[in-house]
């Protein structure tokens, strides 16, 4: 899904060094089961989705098609959280089968139009395809370049980075801007995404209008269509026919797309018949590129992993941007709502612990079932109450907010006359806390000062329903936070785009 090559603009000023503490990272470990499972298929999206194969063998098949890329993000890079995030590019290349784009392009390297991250969190049960506008002013640390040059770090249209070093810029880039750690990346061409989207008989669109554009060879009237090859890759390139002609408009159009093929994929019977689904499979390894950390073993484990993930799970949203104040043909990120946009991707932490054979299965106690006591234990003047707040407009119903000893810990606590059921209440407070899992343990600790709270939801007041034990929440020093509902925050959800998109873009 490359683009036209416009000029890219490359300011002379220098920008600040970008700086980050170290990091460590927290590896996933791999299945190793080798079940019935699915190649993770990179349709344009990349979205994974599982398949029913027939052995290993085939994989080790389709496995051979697929060409691979080292990539060198650097040592100093985000802290891994368990959640999967891909890069995906769709490269304008000419070389090859690609030169009728523009024979006297060939030679000049690789440019990109589309830039996204797909996002899939710690539970592997939402996806969140992130799009980043090619014209964005961004600052770009300093990359290795394929000569064996470096360049020094800068402000530059976010696509130079993969124009001047390719992958590993780009992904040195994007953590950079949103520390996010970066997995793996997958880039398509224009002949792979063709070769994709015919192995699935085409996709439906819908124009609001007659189209004719030369420059992406898409000509086609109002109304429906199933557009396959040369017709589907115009329309995903299109740009100045169709919308208000914003690279904005086209990625919204883009992603929308990508909501069709995943769900053509999934639901569109693709996954039950047997040579429709191999020519999809072998189309979608030969299209691609994809880094040699996207082993045969992890594209398993992948595989495994997202095996109950469908469309209806993935959201598009296109990161906050605002007008470029020294080029009206560009924009820049807005703030503050780009910084919080990253944050809630960074703290979608979801972690599942199995349970130790042997333990029964207990049933789940909702947040409104759950009342609370917020202390703080770090010496941070209204900590219990930011934190009350917080749990409060989760559902929970906090009762008092006090101080405690100081403690380095945090820790979720029980009465030891609620043996039987505190480690259940427990346990709901300990799942909307970021990182790590906690376990609740046996025994509270004596409040310094305690006052009742008196915060938000004020509708929600602990009453005879609420029989539970109360749960007591130590905030330590290493105070981890309480993990966001959604990754979208409320007012970007105006512009998120799913499976009931409109298509008539």
């Amino acid at each position: 899904m490359g683009g036209y090559r416009d000029i890219d603009v490359q300011d002379s000023r220098t920008a600040p060094a970008i700086e980050r503490g170290h990091r460590s990272s927290r590896h996933r470990p791999p299945s190793g089961r080798l079940t019935p499972l699915g190649w993770v298929s990179v349709v344009v999206t990349v979205v994974l989705v599982v398949v029913s194969l027939s052995g290993y063998g085939y994989y080790r098949s389709l496995d051979s098609l697929i060409k691979r890329k080292p990539i060198d993000a650097g040592e100093d890079r985000p802290r891994e959280t368990g959640a999967l995030n891909v890069l995906l590019i769709g490269s304008d290349s000419r070389e090859g089968d690609n030169k009728k784009y523009g024979a006297l392009s060939q030679g000049l390297g690789e440019r990109t139009d589309t830039i996204m991250l797909l996002h899939i969190s710690p539970n592997r049960d939402k996806a969140t395809m992130i799009s980043f506008p090619r014209d964005s002013m961004v600052l770009i640390p300093a990359c290795d370049l394929p000569n064996g040059t470096v360049k020094p770090a800068g402000l530059g249209q976010i696509n130079s980075a993969f124009n001047d070093g390719g992958e590993s810029c780009t992904i040195k880039t994007l953590e950079a801007l949103t520390d996010i750690h970066i997995n793996h990346f997958v880039k398509v061409d224009f002949t792979g995404f063709k070769g994709i989207i015919d192995a699935i008989g085409g996709i439906e669109i819908c124009l609001p209008k007659a189209v004719n554009d030369p420059k992406a060879k898409f000509v086609l009237g109002p109304g429906k269509h199933v557009v396959k090859g040369e017709q589907a890759l115009g329309y995903v390139r299109t740009r100045y026919a169709l919308g208000d002609g914003s690279d904005l408009s086209r990625i919204q159009r883009q992603q929308v797309f990508l909501t069709k093929v995943l769900e053509k994929v999934t639901d569109g019977g693709l996954l039950t018949d047997p040579a429709k689904l191999d020519a999809f499979l072998r189309a979608g390894a030969g299209a691609v590129t994809v880094d040699t950390g996207l082993s045969l073993s992890r594209q398993l484990e992948i595989a495994n992993s997202v095996s109950g993930l469908t469309a209806k799970e993935l959201k598009g949203i296109t990161v906050p941007t605002e007008p470029y104040p020294a080029d009206k043909n560009r924009v820049q990120f807005s703030e503050p709502a780009a910084s919080e946009f990253f944050t809630r991707v960074r703290d979608d932490v979801e972690v599942t612990v199995a349970a130790s054979p042997g333990t029964p299965t207990v049933k789940k106690v909702k947040n409104e079932q759950v009342r609370v006591q917020v202390l703080n234990a770090t010496g941070e003047a209204g900590k219990a109450t930011t934190v009350a707040d917080e749990l409060a407009a989760q559902g929970f119903v906090v009762t008092h907010v006090g101080n405690a000893a100081p403690a380095s810990t945090t820790s979720i606590r029980y009465a030891k006359k609620d043996a039987e059921n505190g480690p259940t209440y427990g346990e709901t407070v300990a799942a909307r806390l970021s990182k790590d899992k906690r376990t609740p343990v046996v025994g509270k600790v004596k409040p310094l000062t305690t006052d009742t709270y008196k915060g938000k939801p004020a509708d929600k007041p602990a009453g005879p329903q609420l029989t539970g034990p109360v749960i007591q929440l130590v905030i330590g020093a290493d105070w981890p936070g309480v993990r966001v509902l959604s990754t979208i925050p409320d007012s970007l959800k105006d512009k998120v785009v799913d499976t009931t998109t409109n298509p008539c873009l």
